[in-house]
């Protein structure tokens, strides 16, 4: 197709402010007409590019998109939503600081073994219930979101999908484990933040004279629908069958491509990715026939959450395509050689693009750098500080905007529905700038230079 305009990437733009402003001007409005502004939006995107490039290859460009992309996308995050939303955890724990910090500790190291998205969707709702008592509390989500739906994923491939498509191409699983000194280091310093930041606001609910009800036993714990557990392993293994199938002979063709549907001229649907959908999807399927419906009555569940993300993330899948189709014809062109600079450029797209397209044109980019010694991948031999940079990179700044990563305004919409007062996009961003900048400058100064 050629150059791509700069031009064709207003819509993506258009559709980030609306997401940004609209919700603190006109808040009503935006609930009932979002589904508008993306349609809107995507059709400005669409449109200029038919006229430029033809129907066909559009419609091709919108359905590679739709189909490889944005529907493994939102089944997962539909499949682990339905999941934990039957899983209740009932007690008598109070959140004061000390708890919080434990749980945002223990949900950070979890989201390792289910996905920052699993761990999220887990996790979130004791979480606000745990402190539903408070009125000082948005923090505690935000810094959830942080640590939970992000900077937890960087230890195997399952944590986060950027990390399984490395592993699709030659990286081995476990070597993701070298993140771990990383990811201690900044645990350490954002929970000691979080813990101060937590014991101001919970000492100013108490002056408030907000009491938690401690009328029984603080060491009850009952979990309601625990055997859901079983699909939320379906779930993952189905997300790791995705990233090994496709080294199967059994799934390729003669030519060794993966085997699949096809769809419009080149757009296919790999086998693989078709098989994690169908036991995704059986997985939720099982987990609301054999959970009783009390269960979700306690968690407040809703279908809101997931209807706005389904909705929302349509538009910024498509309207982004000209964004990605510009870093994938020029990342090897913007003479990223080091270490410090492949850390901030896949993490400064990271925080507003899939994190997975970026971080794939990064890690090819640095197979071409001619390194010597380090991973041997498909896309050649990359060093290992390279990869550790661009690993960070992709996981860690998915956590500076709400679109940075899946299950981030998932989070969001979860607790603004259950009445903590959220910040607004560019509030979010201001509390990444605040806490999460400095620590990625501490991390360059310690683990990449």
């Amino acid at each position: 197709m050629g150059n791509i305009p700069l031009w064709l990437c207003i819509p993506f733009a258009g559709l980030l402010l609306c997401i940004a402003i609209f919700p603190l001007v006109k808040g009503e409005w935006w609930d009932k007409n979002k589904g508008w502004a993306v349609l809107i939006w995507s059709l400005l995107f669409m449109i200029p590019f038919a006229v430029k490039y033809g129907a066909g290859e559009t419609a091709e460009t919108v359905l590679e998109c739709i189909v490889n992309d944005y529907l493994s996308f939102i089944v997962l995050l539909f499949g682990l939503f339905c999941v934990s939303g039957n899983i209740n955890l009932e007690g008598d724990f109070v959140g004061s600081p000390r708890m919080n910090t434990g749980l945002l500790a223990i949900g950070t190291l979890l989201s390792s073994c289910i996905g920052t998205t699993g761990a999220s969707m887990l996790l979130v709702r004791p979480m606000i219930q745990m402190n539903s008592w408070r009125r000082n509390k948005s923090h505690i989500m935000v810094f959830f979101i942080f640590l939970i739906s992000n900077m937890g994923g960087c230890l195997t491939p399952i944590g986060d999908p950027p990390l399984l498509m490395g592993f699709m191409r030659g990286v081995p699983f476990t070597w993701s484990l070298r993140l771990f000194p990383v990811l201690i280091f900044n645990m350490v310093i954002l929970l000691t933040v979080f813990y101060f930041i937590d014991r101001r606001a919970y000492r100013r609910d108490i002056a408030l004279g907000m009491r938690p009800d401690i009328s029984r036993p603080t060491t009850t714990l009952k979990v309601n629908g625990l055997h859901n557990i079983i699909f939320m392993i379906m779930i993952v293994a189905g997300v790791v069958l995705s990233g090994v199938l496709p080294g199967m002979k059994a799934f390729q063709n003669a030519d060794g491509s993966v085997i699949s549907v096809p769809i419009f001229r080149s757009v296919r649907l790999a086998v693989p990715t078709l098989i994690e959908i169908v036991i995704i999807l059986v997985a939720a399927f099982l987990s609301f026939k054999t959970t009783k419906s009390e269960v979700r009555t306690k968690n407040h569940f809703t279908w809101g959450a997931i209807e706005e993300v389904a909705v929302l993330f349509i538009g910024i899948f498509i309207t982004m395509q000209p964004a990605l189709m510009i870093l994938k014809s020029k990342g090897a062109e913007l003479g990223l050689t080091k270490p410090l600079e492949m850390f901030w450029a896949t993490g400064a797209l990271s925080s507003f693009l899939d994190n997975t397209p970026t971080y794939l044109v990064f890690l090819t980019t640095a197979g071409t750098l001619g390194a010597t010694s380090g991973i041997a991948t498909t896309v050649g031999t990359v060093a290992v500080k390279m990869l550790m940079a661009i690993s960070c990179g992709a996981v860690f700044m998915g956590a500076n905007t709400y679109i940075g990563n899946a299950p981030n305004f998932m989070v969001k919409s979860i607790s603004d529905e259950n009445g903590i007062k959220m910040p607004s996009f560019f509030g979010y961003m201001l509390c990444s700038l605040k806490f999460l900048i400095p620590v990625f400058i501490i991390d360059t100064l310690v683990f990449f230079l």
